[in-house]
């Protein structure tokens, strides 16, 4: 039933991406601004990490 295989995941990446988007936003005096750019960003990277954790478990 199990490989053994561990899966990677970009949780924490989009995490660390919305408030680095939100500190970022808030020194530019447009928070909201910079909260939706950092999700959107961590939003591409966590779907780059389920890729490429896809197509190594293939």
């Amino acid at each position: 039933m199990m490989d053994g295989r561990t899966t990677q995941a970009g949780g924490c990446l989009l995490a660390l991406s919305i408030l680095g988007g939100l500190i970022f936003g808030i020194v530019q005096r447009a928070p909201t601004l910079g909260a939706i750019i950092g999700t959107a960003v961590g939003i591409v990277i966590a779907l780059a990490v389920w890729l490429i954790d896809k197509r190594r478990s293939a």
